[in-house]
């Protein structure tokens, strides 16, 4: 088993950015698939993003392409979110979760999941 640990989230304006972090440990880190979930209050939890194991490919949901980049260092553990441009409806908690070999958008194929970070846009 993976532990992840979400960071760097909080409140900031419309047309801002943040960076999340998530640090793993447990595992060899470079096994993993990397990706990253949202959830807004009353919806499902949706997909933002995920990278491969060796960071060589990447996929986004279409409302964040453009606006937010997924990144690994594989050297620290570590799994980034950097995003700009927040909007309003970008406000949800949003989680790191790993997976097993080939990337994925499908929630269910993520196993290890971290505690959440919550992520406030206002307008």
């Amino acid at each position: 088993q993976v532990q992840l640990v979400e960071s760097g989230g909080g409140l900031v304006q419309a047309g801002g950015s943040l960076r999340l972090s998530c640090a793993a440990s447990g595992r060899t880190f470079s096994d993993y698939t990397m990706g990253w979930f949202r959830q807004a209050p009353g919806k499902e939890r949706e997909f933002v993003a995920a990278i491969s194991r060796s960071g060589a490919n990447t996929n986004y949901a279409d409302s964040v392409k453009g606006r937010f980049t997924i990144s690994r260092d594989n050297a620290k553990n570590t799994v980034y979110l950097q995003m700009n441009s927040l909007k309003p409806e970008d406000t949800a908690v949003y989680y790191c979760a790993a997976k097993f070999y080939s990337i994925s958008d499908y929630r269910h194929d993520y196993k290890n999941w971290g505690q959440g970070t919550q992520v406030t846009v206002s307008s």
